[in-house]
């Protein structure tokens, strides 16, 4: 079954308001005819048929009666009616007596001998038309002595609405018109940037996320929409753009040293190198591969939600401490010398291995880029219900620009630098997605030339 497109629903439905308030228009105009007019005719009638009963009772069958009915037919639409003769009422009609047609029903006419007023809407008995009539009984001495008929065609009560009839009609009509034309502005209000976000939605699942909706100017809900869907556009491009960098990156740090140790395999046995040499070599670059596979596999563990985090009280300073220790070598290869100055009452809720490997990897990357004869300064403090580790170096610092991406997969400050100079640039990604599991602060401040600094802030045990 063919589903409606939500264009055509939104014009099916203010097709059928319109409809539904042209048709209503109409009954509601025809009813307040029939309730109110007509039936304001009638009570006239009655009121006038009453008035010439009462003024019968007074005068009687007299001149005076009926110069008061050539009065009241003078001065009102109804034609009035009087007949002194019962006889005729039912037995043939007062406008014409030779004629077969009666006047009043005999329903109607035992209504009148029981003193009831009878209204009645029918064909006129010579006239091919409608009439509205009123007969009002008139009685003497008991008995019913005749009765006035105030009668009038139905054309001309109809006359007044006809007036009127034209402009009611060209009046629903510009209303239905209207509607139309509203209807209209709203579908293209409201409608077409939804028919937009489907085309687009469209082109995203084909992979292209560069478009984005012109309607942020509005402030209402769809403006609102349109703005959360370019929102989820330009996600999308970045995330695209960071997968397609990292295959990249991720190609290239493999490919090097798969080239290298299969360069030096076929070095080996076609003898150019000694074999001791070329194994050294490529042991050396598959334990390279070794730490960059595990590195990734470390990454995309830690920035899964699942990943579970061992939290348990960690004496902070002397978990630095042991960190420290273990570079006291490399440290006094390179004339670099580590300082302390730690809170030893700092207790934190961690997973210590994890914890071990942030301050791994800043402690490493701090010695790398120091120079000789200089200090690191590694503090702890508590700040409030903060616990805050700081190591500071003297290196050639980090440029501005690249402060804010240290933390990114595979990010090189030296884009040209070479394998010797530093790690995979996954160390950094790590320790953040770390602090991060913590529910800690990690903050780069550093300059081209102005050492850096790094601050890692995390709570204490409560």
């Amino acid at each position: 079954m063919t589903r409606l497109s939500i264009k055509t629903k939104v014009w099916a439905t203010v097709f059928a308001v319109a409809l539904f308030f042209l048709g209503a228009g109409v009954m509601l105009t025809f009813y307040l005819y029939e309730r109110l007019y007509l039936d304001k005719q009638i009570e006239l009638f009655v009121r006038q048929g009453e008035e010439l009963a009462e003024a019968y009772q007074t005068s009687g069958n007299s001149e005076a009666f009926a110069e008061r009915i050539d009065w009241v037919t003078e001065s009102t639409a109804a034609d009035i009616l009087f007949t002194a003769d019962p006889m005729l009422l039912g037995g043939g009609s007062p406008f014409d007596p030779y004629s077969n047609e009666t006047l009043i029903t005999f329903e109607e006419r035992q209504q009148l001998l029981n003193g009831e007023t009878v209204v009645m809407i029918r064909p006129h008995p010579r006239f091919q038309q409608d009439i509205l009539g009123v007969a009002i009984p008139l009685f003497h001495d008991g008995h019913l002595a005749g009765s006035i008929f105030l009668t009038n065609p139905l054309s001309e009560v109809h006359e007044p609405f006809l007036a009127i009839r034209d402009t009611l009609v060209i009046g629903m009509l510009v209303f239905f018109l209207l509607i139309l034309f509203l209807g209209r502005r709203i579908t293209n209000a409201f409608v077409a940037p939804l028919l937009e976000m489907k085309q687009i939605a469209g082109r995203m699942a084909g992979g292209d996320f560069s478009q984005r909706i012109a309607i942020e100017a509005r402030k209402d809900e769809l403006g609102q929409l349109a703005q959360s869907f370019n929102t989820l556009s330009t996600s999308l491009e970045e995330v695209e753009m960071k997968r397609r960098e990292f295959l990249a990156n991720v190609s290239h740090e493999l490919r090097t040293p798969l080239s290298y140790m299969k360069g030096y395999a076929e070095a080996v046995e076609e003898s150019v190198i000694e074999p001791k040499k070329g194994l050294t070599i490529i042991q050396n670059e598959a334990n390279r591969l070794e730490r960059l596979v595990n590195d990734l596999l470390d990454l995309a563990q830690l920035e899964g939600e699942s990943y579970p985090m061992k939290l348990e009280p960690i004496a902070f300073a002397q978990l630095i401490n042991d960190v420290v220790d273990t570079f006291d070598v490399i440290s006094e290869k390179r004339s670099v010398t580590i300082k302390r100055q730690l809170d030893e009452d700092c207790i934190i809720s961690g997973d210590s291995d994890r914890l071990e490997q942030v301050v791994r990897n800043l402690l490493d990357n701090a010695l790398r880029y120091s120079p000789a004869q200089e200090t690191i300064d590694v503090t702890l403090t508590v700040r409030g219900a903060l616990a805050e580790l700081t190591i500071s170096d003297k290196g050639p610092g980090i440029p501005k620009e690249d402060v804010l991406h240290v933390t990114e997969r595979f990010y090189r400050v030296n884009k040209a630098r070479t394998r010797k100079d530093g790690g995979s640039g996954l160390g950094l990604a790590i320790v953040a997605q770390i602090v991060k599991k913590h529910q800690g602060e990690l903050e780069f401040v550093s300059g081209e030339q102005a050492g850096t600094i790094v601050r890692v802030v995390l709570p204490l045990e409560m």
